[in-house]
């Protein structure tokens, strides 16, 4: 089971759910820090470190001696990452989406395989919790190609069993939608305050069409108004836990501790959490016949 825990926006509280839900799981998990942009489930899980990796994408490469400047390389690039001017060819290597279309239409086979440095994948163990995280390099624009890279690790490793749970980056843009896709369920961390319940929505429309099982956990209960449970009660969006607006989750956040480890009581909210969440990502009678 994948379970990528996002957010409509930044701060809500999303890390502190995921790495406290990572030490919950009883059975062998995976966490996966998919915010590649500004990872921090490490500061909460604290693994150490075993191994890390270069991350590369495939960038064109012209050998302008074979090039006749046809320009059809030029023509098939929607991102202009190869232009044809005259008797000159450029590449811009930082505008490259790597899907390799230049390479194949090229007729004299000038265009060759080659790369760029997008990032650092980087793997260990923070207890009984297997490590898994990707950081982009600095000054690198697009994140998506590093997060499946990171995603493809992640499939190899779970295919020798376990689950997975995943911090996700916030909003709904393409790195979000990226890192929810191949989920068994998403879980969606809000506040209930304004920022909090507009973001909420956003993230609730952009991610619903993927079909996939939804909940919710409000976190810092009790502050701001019942917005967001009158929304998730219009949608059917089941919320499966609430974390209360107490200092104590405060100062524990900015120590960098696990919130399930500050007392009996939140142990039991994430425990609770962690069963809501299987018991969503079984298929209901209803849910099969929509899919059928």
């Amino acid at each position: 089971m994948i379970v990528s825990v996002a957010s409509g926006k930044g701060g809500t509280g999303k890390t502190t759910v995921a790495a406290s839900l990572a030490t919950v799981w009883e059975r062998p998990v995976w966490g996966v820090d998919l915010d590649v942009e500004e990872p921090n489930l490490h500061l909460f899980l604290r693994p150490a470190i075993a191994g890390s990796e270069t991350a590369w994408m495939t960038v064109p490469a012209v050998e302008e001696a074979k090039c006749t400047y046809c320009g059809a390389c030029s023509e098939l690039c929607q991102f202009k990452a190869i232009s044809v001017f005259n008797q000159v060819i450029l590449t811009f290597p930082e505008m490259c989406h790597s899907c390799g279309g230049c390479l194949a239409v090229c007729p004299e086979k000038a265009i060759s395989p080659g790369r760029r440095e997008l990032g650092e994948i980087t793997w260990g163990v923070a207890g009984r919790v297997e490590f898994l995280a990707g950081r982009l390099r600095i000054g690198e624009a697009m994140s998506p190609p590093l997060m499946r890279q990171v995603k493809a690790r992640l499939e190899q490793m779970l295919a020798k069993g376990g689950d997975a749970v995943i911090d996700a980056p916030p909003g709904v843009s393409c790195p979000a939608v990226n890192a929810v896709l191949d989920s068994d369920v998403i879980l969606l961390v809000t506040e209930p305050t304004p920022f909090g319940v507009y973001d909420f929505k956003l993230a609730w429309e952009a991610f619903a069409p993927l079909g996939k099982p939804m909940g919710a956990v409000i976190n810092r209960a009790g502050l701001g108004n019942d917005a967001i449970y009158r929304f998730c009660q219009e949608k059917g969006l089941p919320i499966l836990a609430e974390i209360p607006y107490d200092r104590s989750v405060a100062e524990a956040y900015a120590r960098g501790r696990i919130i399930a480890d500050l007392s009996p009581g939140f142990k039991e909210t994430f425990v609770a959490l962690r069963d809501k969440i299987r018991a969503l990502a079984q298929p209901s009678p209803s849910r099969e016949a929509a899919h059928a």
